[in-house]
C-alpha cells in the first residue's frame, strides 16, 4: 500500500539569532508556500559562562515554539523538520531544553552539524535561484556561527562552518552596544583571522557569483541601498562607507541607519565585521543577495525523505564505498533482517516500523567501517567514524544513534550505552542492538547459502529463537555462538533462549 503523502510541510530553523519557520502546502509534487514566520530570540545571548542556556533566553525560546507549535501541532508525523543550529550545538544543557521544545512544538527537532548546516542553505539557495549559473560561492551569517559552500548546480562541492556570528561578534566587540573605529576594526582582523585558513578553497577565481543568503545579509543589503552606497547588491565600495559611518558613531543608537529594523540594530556592526572581512581576504568585490536559505533547504531536503530520495541513503552507500565494505555480507545480514522484523511487528512501538527498518539496514551497510583502520575492535573505530564523520543528512541524534547500534552490535552489550540518547530510542535501540546482533551472528560464516526458516520473539527482557529440529546440531559454530551472545546479552540484563 502506497504511503500517503502530507498535503502540507513545514520547516523550523532554530537559529542562534532569530526561529524560522516555513509553511508550504504540496500537490502533486510541487510546494507552494502558504505562510513564513519569525522572530528574534537571541538564543546565543542566553549562553552563560559555561555554555549553559540561561533560563529566561530558554523561557523566550519556548514561547516562540508555542505560537510555531499552535501552527503546525497537527501536521502528522514526518511532515515538519526541525533543526537547531550553532548555539544547540555548543549548549551544555542543550538536551534538557530540546524535551522542552519538542514538547512545545509537538515534533522532533534535529541538532545539526555546521557542515550540514551549509550544505541545506546552499540547498534553500540553489532552489530559490535554480540550477544554471556557473559555479556559486554562498555565504550565510547566523547569530553564532558563518557558513561557506562552493557548489555548481544543486550540488554544493565545499563546505565550511565558521564559529563566529553576528550575535557572537556584536558580544564581544561591541559591549551594550557601544562602537569605535578601533573595536570595529578588532571585529574585522578576528574574523579575517577566521576565515584566513580556507582563504585559498572560497578565493576570487574559485567562483563565478557570489551570495548571500540570511538575515544580516539582507539587512547590510537594504542599508547600501537606502543610504545610495550601492544599487547593486552588495559591493565593497558599499561596505567601506558603510564600516567608516559605524566608526564614527559611538553606539549603535547613532547609527540612524535606514530601512534596518531596529530588533536588528545591537547585532548589526558584527554582521558587518564578518562581511566586509569576507570581501576583503576572499576578493570579493559584489554580492547578491537570495531569498532562498536554510529553512528553504529543509523543506528540499524533507522532499527527498517523502518522495524516497533520501540523502542520507546515498551518503551510506558512499561511506560503505569509500571505506571497502563487504557488501555480499552487508546484502545478507539486512536479508536477515528483513526475516525477523515481519515476526517482531509492534504497532505500539513509538518509532514507525519504516524508521526501524531504514536504520537497522543503514547499519548493516556500516558496521564493518572500522575494519579499515584495525580488525581488533573494529566495532568501536566504525562507530567513532559514524558519530564524528560529517554525513550530509543526518543530524547529531542520527549520527549517535546509528553510531550505538553498531558499537553494541557485537560483543559485549553495554546497556548504559543506549542512556545518552534521545527518548524514545533509549528505550527501543537496544532491542534493535539485539536484532542486528542475532543477524551479524547468523551470517558470520559470509555464506550466501540460505538460513533455514526460524522463529524469533522478544517480551521485554526474554529473547526466544527456534530453529528446525537438529539444525543447530548439525551447526556446531552457530550453537558455540549462541552460547556465547547468550552471556553477553545477560550482562546487559536480557536472557536468550535458544533451540
Amino acid at each position: 500500500m502506497p504511503k500517503k503523502l502530507p498535503e502540507v510541510v513545514a520547516a523550523v530553523d532554530l537559529g542562534s539569532n532569530s526561529f524560522h519557520m516555513i509553511v508550504c502546502s504540496l500537490k502533486d509534487g510541487k510546494l507552494q508556500i502558504q505562510d513564513r514566520i519569525r522572530e528574534m530570540v537571541r538564543l546565543a545571548s542566553g549562553l552563560d559562562k559555561n555554555d549553559a542556556l540561561d533560563s529566561e533566553t530558554q523561557a523566550r525560546a519556548l514561547a516562540c515554539l508555542e505560537k510555531f507549535g499552535q501552527r503546525v501541532r497537527n501536521f502528522p508525523p514526518g511532515s515538519v523538520r526541525a533543526v537547531g543550529t550553532n548555539t544547540l550545538r555548543i549548549a551544555t544543557n542543550a538536551q534538557e531544553f530540546l524535551s522542552k521544545a519538542e514538547q512545545a512544538l509537538n515534533h522532533p527537532i534535529d541538532i545539526i552539524s555546521g557542515i550540514e548546516e551549509a550544505r541545506m542553505i546552499y540547498l534553500g539557495v540553489a532552489y530559490s535561484l535554480g540550477g544554471n549559473g556557473g559555479t556559486r560561492l554562498v555565504m550565510d551569517i547566523g547569530g553564532g556561527s558563518t557558513e561557506y559552500i562552493l557548489g555548481t548546480g544543486y550540488s554544493p562541492r565545499e563546505k565550511e562552518s565558521l564559529h563566529m556570528g553576528c550575535v557572537t561578534l556584536s558580544n564581544q566587540f561591541f559591549k551594550s552596544g557601544k562602537l569605535s573605529k578601533s573595536a570595529f576594526a578588532q571585529a574585522v582582523l578576528f574574523a579575517e583571522q577566521q576565515l584566513e585558513p580556507f582563504q585559498q578553497v572560497f578565493r576570487r577565481g574559485k567562483w563565478n557569483k557570489a551570495i548571500g543568503a540570511s538575515g544580516s545579509l539582507r539587512a547590510i543589503d537594504k542599508v547600501l541601498k537606502a543610504k545610495g552606497w550601492s544599487n547593486n547588491g552588495i559591493t565593497l565600495e558599499g561596505l567601506e562607507q558603510l564600516a567608516a559611518h559605524i566608526g564614527q558613531c559611538g553606539h549603535v543608537n547613532e547609527l540612524k541607519l535606514p530601512d534596518l529594523n531596529p530588533d536588528r540594530l545591537p547585532i548589526f556592526p558584527g554582521g558587518v565585521a564578518i562581511v566586509y572581512a569576507t570581501f576583503k581576504i576572499l576578493g570579493i568585490e559584489q554580492m547578491t543577495v537570495s531569498d532562498g536559505a536554510l529553512r528553504e533547504g529543509l523543506i528540499q531536503d524533507l522532499m527527498g525523505r517523502i518522495f524516497d530520495h533520501d540523502i542520507r541513503s546515498a551518503t551510506v552507500r558512499n561511506w560503505a564505498e569509500r571505506f571497502h565494505t563487504d557488501k555480499p555480507h552487508a546484502a545478507r545480514v539486512k536479508q536477515t533482517i528483513a526475516y525477523m522484523l515481519p515476526q517482531l511487528r509492534n504497532d505500539n512501538t513509538p518509532i514507525d516500523n519504516d524508521t526501524i527498518t531504514q536504520f537497522l539496514n543503514w547499519a548493516a551497510d556500516l558496521h564493518e567501517i572500522g575494519r579499515d583502520i584495525a580488525h581488533s575492535g573494529y566495532h568501536k573505530h566504525s562507530a567513532y567514524i559514524i558519530e564524528n564523520g560529517d554525513l550530509a543528512g543526518f543530524s547529531r541524534q542520527d549520527q549517535t544513534l546509528l553510531a550505538t547500534l553498531i558499537r553494541t552490535h557485537r560483543r559485549k552489550f553495554v546497556r548504559s550505552l543506549f542512556a545518552g540518547l534521545p527518548a524514545p530510542w533509549n528505550e527501543v535501540a537496544p532491542y534493535l542492538s539485539i536484532i542486528l546482533r542475532l543477524a551479524v551472528l547468523l551470517r558470520r560464516n559470509r555464506f550466501d547459502a540460505d538460513l533455514p526458516k526460524f522463529g524469533i520473539a522478544i517480551e521485554k527482557s526474554k529473547i526466544r529463537l527456534s530453529f528446525p529440529e537438529n539444525w543447530l546440531n548439525a551447526s556446531p559454530l552457530t550453537h558455540a555462538d549462541l552460547l556465547l551472545e547468550a552471556d553477553y546479552l545477560k550482562q546487559g540484563g536480557f536472557k536468550l533462549d535458544f533451540c
